[in-house]
């Protein structure tokens, strides 16, 4: 399903705005200045965001695959931590790697559609985000508070359905405001200072002041961004009510280090996320926007795995199960060696 959408609006995106282009557009490409520096300094740059990538890719993909193959993960909690994690892998494949191409290269251009097809599937992606934690917010509400009617409410068919809603949802949110800044006459210059083809700096590329389609774009943003927000604060307020409730101490903390992965998650995405795009852009400086672009968009992927595979213990054990590393302890621990037998090989062998 993922594909056809990315295949269905891509060649819309390629044949709206490919004529616009050459008809209302002077401008046929964007340069991404990017992060200024030495050339030693841009190419350790590079190998920091390469390693960031490399350890990304690792990370989220290891637990995907331990959610695929370990059936134990075959529970509602499990399947939403897989696709979020598969998520993250598309997340950070929107931007980085043209991050990293842009860095090697000297012109470090990039065309007018596929600055808006950047715009399109990096916004889309990090909609769906909001979209996943806000679902697995609720599904630890239901966990907590509701533990002896979760099973008939979070149903197998009922888990697929909200996650098709997150994925079409997200993909679905943004090619209004995408349309709408598109439609701005751009007539130069061209020069973006940021590494991404972001809505601040589009603004302030065009020809013309549209304080309408800011508000409206800004408006859609805080939208978006508070909407999960605030059903993931309902939840974990429902969560805290329930948890101080539980008479004993051993209780509590149980409960909250069920939930406290999740918090970190939702810090880090949304701290960044709001001082980021709930304010217009233009009350950033340019290096503030790239840093915390940088850590949402690259580092907020990697520690979310992190945290994910670290903080949890069923998690742990089916990473383990994949790599093998539990069957060569059993190994090793359970089984005891069979003497009688080795005694008798090692004197045949002998022999």
């Amino acid at each position: 399903m993922l594909f056809i959408i990315h295949s269905l609006i891509t060649s819309v995106f390629l044949t709206a705005l490919g004529p616009q282009n050459r008809t209302t557009h002077f401008v046929t490409e964007f340069v991404l200045l990017g992060f200024h520096g030495q050339r030693e300094m841009q190419s350790c740059f590079f190998s920091f965001i390469l390693v960031l990538y490399l350890m990304t890719l690792l990370g989220n993909g290891a637990i995907v695959c331990a959610v695929k193959w370990d059936r134990r993960l075959h529970t509602p909690m499990y399947i939403l931590l897989g696709n979020f994690a598969f998520l993250e892998i598309w997340y950070i494949s929107s931007t980085v790697p043209n991050m990293l191409v842009n860095i090697l290269s000297e012109t470090k251009t990039i065309s007018f559609s596929g600055c808006f097809l950047q715009f399109y599937f990096f916004f889309s992606l990090g909609t769906t985000e909001c979209f996943f934690l806000s679902v697995m917010a609720y599904d630890q509400y239901l966990a907590i508070c509701r533990p002896l009617h979760y099973p008939s409410i979070m149903t197998g068919k009922f888990c697929v359905i909200l996650v098709c809603v997150c994925w079409v949802g997200g993909f679905l949110c943004y090619p209004v405001p995408i349309v709408l800044i598109s439609q701005l006459p751009f007539c130069g210059p061209n020069i973006i200072d940021h590494f991404v083809c972001d809505p601040g700096p589009l603004f302030a590329l065009a020809c013309i002041s549209a304080p309408s389609t800011e508000l409206i774009c800004y408006t859609f943003n805080s939208m978006i961004i508070f909407g999960p927000f605030l059903s993931i604060l309902g939840s974990y307020t429902l969560v805290i009510r329930a948890v101080l409730r539980i008479p004993s101490g051993a209780g509590r903390t149980k409960a909250f280090s069920t939930c406290g992965s999740h918090l970190m998650v939702v810090s880090l995405f949304y701290g960044t996320l709001m001082v980021m795009y709930v304010s217009p852009a233009s009350g950033n400086p340019a290096a503030m926007q790239k840093i915390i672009t940088l850590v949402y968009s690259a580092m907020t992927p990697l520690l979310n795995s992190l945290i994910y595979s670290l903080r949890n213990k069923d998690m742990k054990d089916a990473l383990k199960r994949v790599l093998g590393l539990t069957v060569k302890t059993e190994i090793s621990l359970k089984k005891k060696p069979n003497w009688p037998l080795l005694m008798l090989i090692f004197y045949n062998y002998r022999e």
